[in-house]
């Protein structure tokens, strides 16, 4: 493919000369150390390193040219195209490259402030209980046609995706289902991308040190229903229970509103959750449905919801639809439980927002439990406004408060404590301060007892913590039932 062909649709700062516009491509990279000969590498201003640090080295390798935005660094010898805007160049080339896969295959989208993983999880079971083959990108892993791979980024950079798609199509595959991150909107790594199908889950507060204002924070989700760059997609699924659901107004396509309100045109009623999961019936066009699924609390039955919305958009039957949501057993780190026999749920979350918080903490109230023991920490690095939010959240509705470290990273784990400490003392909830998560999660477990529910939030399917100066293993799984043998308790 030449590199003319490569670059179609790219807005250039300057016309390509003719001679180089007839080269040919053999990849594409944005790292130079998978640069080979004939390749075109793209390099991007990050938050941490100057791609154009690596253009030299990229051209040593046999790179054809370097695009970017932003101008040649001194002393570059070699091919420099400057374009308006790198990502959404590279997103187009990866897609002129591979050929648009996004034409050819099924594309579901889902994004929203929480319930974007569980959601995805379900809407690729669904897809699997129709017999088709599928790809599922997300926040936990990346599954592709039967095979699972670490996932990097809850949305990839685009040429990873249009990889993904174009392994998905060799396959056999039809159908791919994926997170699209307000990060992944704003910085153009969908851009240009056709979508059959996009959810939107809803939406609170949260990623406010990147957006600055929950203004620009809501404009880059809207970005998957009203795209720049690609068509709007066929369908739209929307919670309309969330008052900024009610905001989104996609540019084309179907509609399909799906909540527990009068206005949903797909709806719940009858919601009954146990520890062995949720009940509920469904009305969608004079159709109404018994629904289950080894998910717990009202939260899971919206991302049901959601899931059953993107499944009706295909066409696929309601036995179909139920057999799926039946097989999603669990989804790694939300509301996972850990039973080593113990007399006393203990569940591991990944709520790291007010609002999650408060979804996760009432998913254990439906469960009457005697007490909610929370244990919680804010994230370092990340928006610090959020911090006392997320100790009111957890005091106002925990019996009992167990503070302690996230992933601090650069800041002083102490600090961000503090930070929290603000809101949690608004109230008069018991609660005790611990920096070390080790020893914090022992305390929570200790406290614990017969009927209680002891949730463990912030971190969930992650295998580590980021500290100022290394990366360590810990999985508050593995952390948690290591506590409960040693308090005696055997599985």
């Amino acid at each position: 493919m030449t590199l003319d062909q490569i670059l179609a649709g790219v807005r250039l700062k300057a016309a390509l000369p003719a001679e180089l516009g007839r080269r040919q491509v053999t990849g594409l990279d944005y790292d130079s150390r998978r640069v080979e000969a004939g390749f075109l590498f793209f390099a991007f201003a990050g938050a941490r390193a100057d791609g154009r640090k690596f253009a030299q080295a990229a051209i040593a390798s046999g790179a054809i040219g370097v695009v970017s935005e932003l101008p040649s660094p001194e002393g570059f010898q070699g091919t420099w195209i400057q374009v308006e805007h790198g990502r959404q160049a590279l997103a187009l080339a990866s897609r002129n490259f591979y050929g648009h896969p996004d034409e050819r295959l099924s594309l579901t989208g889902v994004t929203g402030t929480n319930g974007k993983t569980t959601t995805t999880f379900l809407i690729d079971a669904v897809l699997r209980a129709a017999g088709k083959t599928t790809a599922m990108v997300g926040t936990i892993e990346y599954r592709l046609a039967g095979e699972v791979r670490t996932a990097v980024n809850t949305t990839p950079e685009s040429l990873d995706l249009y990889r993904i798609f174009h392994e998905l199509e060799q396959a056999g595959g039809t159908h791919a289902s994926m997170e699209v991150s307000s990060h992944a909107l704003a910085l153009g790594r969908v851009y240009g991308m056709t979508f059959h199908t996009a959810v939107f889950t809803n939406f609170t507060r949260d990623h406010l040190d990147f957006h600055q204002t929950m203004d620009n924070y809501f404009a880059a989700k809207r970005l998957l229903f009203a795209p720049e760059g690609a068509p709007p997609p066929r369908w739209s699924v929307i919670n309309a229970d969330d008052p900024r659901g009610q905001d989104l107004n996609p540019s084309g396509g179907e509609v399909l509103r799906y909540g527990f309100g009068e206005s949903a045109d797909l709806r719940a009623a009858e919601l009954k959750t146990t520890f062995e999961g949720l009940h509920f019936t469904v009305q969608y066009r004079g159709v109404k449905v018994q629904l289950a699924s080894p998910l717990m609390g009202k939260i899971n039955a919206y991302n049901i919801l959601a899931a059953c919305g993107a499944a009706l958009s295909y066409g696929f039957d309601w036995n179909t639809i139920a057999t799926g949501i039946a097989e999603c057993k669990r989804v790694p780190g939300r509301f996972d439980t850990v039973n080593a026999g113990q007399p006393f749920v203990v569940a591991v979350d990944y709520a790291h927002t007010d609002d999650a918080i408060r979804n996760v903490i009432a998913v254990a109230r439906e469960l009457h439990p005697r007490r909610v023991i929370t244990l919680f920490g804010c994230g370092g690095d990340r928006d610090r406004t959020k911090r006392p939010l997320m100790g009111m959240a957890a005091a106002e509705s925990s019996d009992f408060v167990v503070l302690t470290s996230d992933n601090p990273r650069s800041e002083d784990p102490i600090a961000i404590m503090n930070d929290a400490l603000v809101g949690l003392r608004r109230f008069d909830t018991l609660h005790l301060a611990e920096p070390d998560r080790g020893k914090a999660i022992r305390a929570a477990l200790e406290q614990a007892e017969p009927g209680d529910v002891v949730l463990l939030c912030g971190k969930g399917h992650e295998p580590y913590q980021i500290l100022k100066d290394r990366v360590i293993h810990f999985d508050d799984r593995e952390v948690a039932r290591a506590v409960l043998q040693e308090l005696g308790y055997e599985g």
